[in-house]
């Protein structure tokens, strides 16, 4: 029989530092005994952050703290093991991870830790992507738009360039002006459907996505959100529809839309 690893205990329960000491230890032990956690990389779990990440999203939608806590848990897994793997191969540890951050967050933070001013939160945008263009390898970046992942999805990543590019003064200074190129493009759009242009329909239906989008940010509306918000409550809706529709005994399939669509009313009046 193996022998069991010692469970690393903080040498202060009531202390964080020494709580987070702990759990690097046993991030550690699970990386040498542990069949699962020894053959991973950190390409092989680059996935399942982003499922982490998510469900940490929907704790907070759902106001339910018990559960943020422990998704942030998760989260901070991920983060200490991917940084365990990295020293491993020896590229960087969880030191280098903390000083890095730690640096960046006080030279982003000049009116903070600096003799800088500012008179809002505007200006604190605005400096902070002024000194990001300068972070990249010690040079210039060649672009404000870098840094925004391809691998963000479509709503969130358009609001992050969208934000990006105003940061420098490329938005709109009237809001009727963003909406109308919201009407605009929804004219385009259907345009293009009516004439039977499918790959050209999909260019302007994506343009008129962007156009909302930007419509969004700019009443302050973060679309990725909004949408999320929008999904949950039609499934919630939905699921009340098949539960009235099991508890009657019926099939949706045999149900007509006018039957579904009187119990989805009702369905709002539990929301």
């Amino acid at each position: 029989m193996n022998k069991k690893a010692e469970i690393p205990l903080p040498s202060n329960p009531e202390d964080a530092i020494s709580q987070f000491e702990a759990f690097v230890e046993i991030v550690k032990i699970l990386r040498r005994d542990c069949p699962w956690d020894s053959t991973q990389t950190n390409r092989s779990i680059a996935h399942l952050m982003i499922e982490e990440v998510y469900e940490a999203i929907d704790a907070i939608y759902e106001n339910d703290d018990a559960e943020f806590s422990k998704e942030l848990g998760d989260l901070l897994l991920h983060i200490v093991l991917h940084a365990v793997i990295a020293e491993e191969r020896m590229a960087f540890d969880l030191k280098d991870v903390i000083k890095k951050i730690s640096a960046k967050m006080i030279h982003r933070h000049p009116h903070v830790f600096g003799d800088t001013s500012v008179d809002g939160v505007e200006q604190v945008m605005q400096n902070w992507e002024a000194l990001k263009l300068k972070e990249s390898g010690g040079g210039e970046r060649k672009s404000v738009l870098d840094g925004v992942p391809n691998s963000l999805p479509a709503l969130l990543r358009a609001e992050r360039i969208q934000h990006k590019a105003s940061r420098v003064g490329f938005d709109w200074d009237n809001p009727d002006d963003v909406w109308a190129k919201v009407f605009e493009e929804i004219t385009e759009f259907r345009h293009e459907l009516k004439s039977g242009n499918n790959e050209k329909a999909e260019q302007e239906f994506g343009d008129l996505l962007f156009a909302l989008v930007n419509a969004a940010r700019f009443e302050g509306i973060v679309a990725e959100q909004s949408l999320h918000l929008t999904n949950n409550k039609f499934t919630k809706r939905f699921y009340y529809i098949e539960k009235i529709a099991r508890e009657r005994g019926l099939d949706l399939n045999d149900m007509t839309l006018e039957e579904m669509d009187e119990i989805w009313l009702d369905a709002k009046n539990f929301e």
